[in-house]
């Protein structure tokens, strides 16, 4: 494969194109100021403007939210997995009914694989503008996102209303659902009883792993994350691991599964038969099976890259109640 070819799949993060409208909330205040960006697969957006940089999925997705400080995203849940990491700034995610059941921090580096089942939020509690990136189970992300009712209705105020078919409208500038196509319905109440509620002791042991463990662990050998013999032991479809300056070895390695790259601090070489690059923190990049690699950190100073391997596995996570 030569550089060239190569570098299409790749998804530099200085060339990310956000979409502001991606989401039913848009114009609720307090969450206006979002972007979303579909980095690959089109993940749940619900906006046709929304862009995607590599259509093809390796039986998953890749996004990312970008917020300023104090925006939030409101509650919603999906039937498949969200794997969420933060790249920058400092983050609180919540979950329950109405987001009061239970709550966690976040710092650049850590990740939290988030139960189906369960309503959850998140928002920037930093200073600067934050990204957090995600991973969302299956080709096709579940079919979209469940919003709170209440998520709903305050968004029709704003003139934002969601189509059945999942695409979303902006009434105030004139768009109307064509005929013969419904508004989605809220939730009724008999499936809203059936949702989680755990509380942060239920869910931050088994859910979250902290970058400073994982860079701790990975002094040797690649730390697996998420999967049944990892620090977050689940089966959400994929598997992640993570990798420092020592854990490789700069030996090359091949793999059977698609392969995603995504560095979280520092500079990473990656070299195959063909050609060679490097990889920043925020870029992402799918590395196709088959293909012979060797990753290293091209320069000194901290390092960490997280590996999302695609698997046969298509479970998600285990509720918790």
């Amino acid at each position: 494969m030569t550089p060239q070819e190569f570098e299409q799949r790749i998804v530099r993060y200085g060339e990310l194109v956000p979409c502001k409208t991606a989401f039913i909330d848009a114009h609720t205040p307090g969450s206006d100021q979002k972007e979303n960006f579909s980095i690959i697969g089109g993940g749940v957006s619900e906006s046709p403007d929304q862009h995607v940089h590599l259509q093809e999925t390796p039986g998953f997705n890749i996004g990312a939210a970008g917020q300023p400080p104090g925006c939030r995203n409101s509650l919603h849940t999906h039937r498949t997995a969200e794997v969420f990491f933060v790249l920058k700034g400092s983050w609180r995610f919540f979950w329950g009914r109405h987001g009061t059941a239970g709550e966690v921090s976040l710092e650049e580096g850590d990740i939290f694989d988030i139960p189906t089942g369960m309503f959850r939020g998140f928002e920037n509690t930093g200073n600067d503008y934050g990204m957090i990136m995600a991973v969302l189970g299956g080709d096709d992300a579940g079919g979209g996102v469940i919003w709170a009712p209440e998520v709903i209705e305050e968004a029709a105020e704003h003139g934002l209303v969601l189509a059945e078919t999942g695409r979303l409208y902006n009434t105030h500038c004139g768009e109307a659902l064509p005929a013969g196509v419904k508004p989605i319905q809220p939730m009724p109440d008999e499936q809203l009883v059936l949702l989680g509620n755990p509380s942060t002791e239920e869910v931050v042991p088994h859910y979250v792993a902290r970058y400073n463990d994982m860079a701790a662990l990975s002094k040797t050998e690649p730390v697996a994350v998420i999967g049944e013999q990892a620090l977050i032991k689940d089966r959400p479809g994929f598997d992640i691991d993570f990798v420092s300056r020592d854990s490789l070895g700069a030996k090359a390695y091949n793999t059977h599964e698609h392969e995603i790259l995504m560095p979280q601090r520092g500079h990473w070489r990656l070299d195959w038969d063909g050609g060679s690059t490097v990889l920043n923190p925020g870029d992402t990049c799918s590395v196709p099976p088959g293909l012979a690699r060797t990753l290293y950190p091209s320069m000194s100073g901290e390092s960490g890259l997280f590996r999302v391997r695609s698997n046969n596995d298509a479970a998600g996570p285990t509720l918790v109640r």
